[in-house]
C-alpha cells in the first residue's frame, strides 16, 4: 500500500484529503506545517507527498528544496488557495511534480496522484536495472595484475590514447573496454562494440564504414556505420585479429585521417572517434604470417593491456565466486547459497580454460543443482571431469 503525506495547516484540508485518498486505498499521514513535514518525511519513506504552501514555520516552497536535497525520488505536489502562474512555475523549477490550486479538483488529483505514482515505480525500475547493469560491468578482484589494470585503466582512459587489449577468451577484455570508455571524457556519448570475428569478412566494411544504397546486390537501403554511430564517443573492435586485410587498410585511413568512406560512396565523411581494439592472437604472429597489418597494429597499440587468464589470478576466485552467487541467487530470486570451504578449494584449484565465462556458467550451475548450500561433493558431481 503507498504512503502519502499531507502537510497543510489547515486541519479541515487534512481532513478531506485523508478521508478521500484513504477510501482510494493510500495509507496517510499528516502534518500541522512544514516543520513537522520535514521530520516526518526524515524519518519514513514516503511514496508521494501533498503540500501547502501558505504555512507557518517552514512554507511550502522551503520545504520543497530541502525535501528534494533529501530524497529527489519522491514526487512532491503542492497544493495552495494563493496560487498563480509565477508560484506554480517556481515550484516547478525547484523540483514539484505539479502545483494544483484549492479547491483541488478531485478527479485531477487522483490522477496526478497515481501519474505520480507510475512514475515513481519508473524511477525504481531505471535504478535496480542500472545497478544490474553496474554489476555486469564490475571489474572484481583484488590481485596484482587486476590492481595494476584498475591502475592503468585510471591514468590511461582520460587521455584520447588508442589502447590494444589482450588476453584469452573469456577473461573479460570487453570489461576493460568498457571501463575505459566510463572513465574517459567521452563516457557521454556511445560506446559501439563490433565482434570482428562474428561479422563475414565481406561484409565487415559495410559493417564498419557503412554502405550507400545499391551498392552491392542486398544493399537495398543506405546503412550508417559504427564509425559514425560512434561519432564522439568509442569504437570497441573486439577480436581485431580476425579483420580482413582490405578492412584494416580502411581502418588505418580512419585512424590517421579521421575520416571514412561508405561502401559505394565517393564522398569522405569526418569522424572523432577513439578506438579499442581487443584480441585473442598474437598479432605480432599475425604480422609475421601476413595476416594482420604492422603499420595498424602500432596505430592501435599505443597502450596495451593484458588481461591474465583466470589460472594467473587465483586469489581472486573467492571474491568472484561470492559476487556470482550474489547475483545468480538474486536473479533466480532464491535464498542466497553459502559455499563450504573445501568446495571453495576445489574451484580455486580446477583448470580454467574457459576463464572468467566458465567460472559464472559453473557457479550458475552449482546454484541450480545443489541444495541449500554448495558442497565439495556437489563440485565433484557437477563440476570436476569423471
Amino acid at each position: 500500500m503507498a504512503t502519502i503525506l499531507i502537510i497543510d495547516d489547515e486541519k479541515a484540508i487534512r481532513k478531506t484529503l485523508t478521508e478521500i485518498l484513504s477510501f482510494e486505498g493510500y495509507k496517510i499521514e499528516e502534518a500541522a506545517d512544514g516543520e513537522e513535514g520535514l521530520k516526518k518525511f526524515k524519518e519514513k519513506a514516503f511514496d508521494a507527498v501533498l503540500c501547502d504552501i501558505k504555512m507557518p514555520k517552514i512554507d511550502g516552497i522551503d520545504f520543497l528544496q530541502k525535501a528534494v536535497e533529501i530524497n529527489a525520488d519522491v514526487p512532491i505536489i503542492m497544493i495552495s488557495g494563493h496560487g498563480n502562474i509565477e508560484t506554480a512555475v517556481e515550484a516547478v523549477k525547484k523540483g514539484a511534480y505539479d502545483f494544483i490550486q484549492k479547491p483541488p479538483d478531485l478527479n485531477r488529483l487522483l490522477i496526478t496522484i497515481r501519474n505520480a505514482m507510475e512514475r515513481n515505480t519508473l524511477v525504481n525500475e531505471t535504478k535496480t536495472l542500472k545497478r544490474k547493469a553496474f554489476k555486469v560491468q564490475e571489474m572484481i578482484g583484488e590481485s596484482e595484475p587486476i590492481k595494476k589494470i584498475k591502475d592503468t585503466i585510471e591514468k590511461v582512459a582520460p587521455t584520447e590514447a588508442r589502447v590494444l587489449i589482450t588476453g584469452e577468451n573469456g577473461v573479460g577484455k570487453e570489461l576493460v573496454a568498457r571501463w575505459l570508455h566510463e572513465k574517459s571524457n567521452r563516457a557521454g556519448n556511445a560506446l559501439v562494440e563490433v565482434n570482428c570475428a562474428a561479422i563475414p569478412s565481406e561484409l565487415i566494411e559495410s559493417e564498419l564504414f557503412g554502405h550507400e544504397k545499391g551498392s552491392f546486390t542486398s544493399a537495398i537501403k543506405q546503412r550508417i556505420g559504427k564509425f559514425e554511430q560512434a561519432n564522439g564517443g568509442t569504437l570497441f573492435l573486439d577480436e581485431i585479429g580476425d579483420m580482413s586485410l582490405s578492412a584494416q587498410a580502411k581502418v588505418l585511413r580512419a585512424l590517421q585521417e579521421g575520416k571514412i568512406t561508405r561502401v559505394g560512396a565517393d564522398k569522405d565523411i569526418t569522424v572523432d572517434v577513439r578506438v579499442v581494439a581487443a584480441t585473442n592472437k598474437d598479432l605480432l604472429k599475425e604480422v609475421e604470417a601476413k595476416h594482420f597489418r604492422l603499420d595498424l597494429y602500432h596505430r592501435l597499440s599505443v597502450i596495451v593491456i593484458h588481461v591474465p587468464s583466470l589460472n594467473e589470478r587465483r586469489d581472486d576466485i573467492p571474491l568472484l565466486i561470492e559476487t556470482f552467487l550474489d547475483d545468480i541467487c538474486d536473479d533466480y530470486g532464491v535464498s542466497r547459497k553459502m559455499m563450504s570451504d573445501e568446495a571453495m578449494k576445489l574451484l580455486q584449484e580446477y583448470n580454467w580454460t574457459g576463464n572468467i565465462r566458465e567460472l559464472r556458467n559453473v557457479v550458475e550451475r552449482l546454484v541450480i543443482l545443489s541444495g541449500k548450500s554448495i558442497t565439495k561433493e556437489d563440485v565433484r558431481n557437477y563440476v570436476l571431469p569423471k
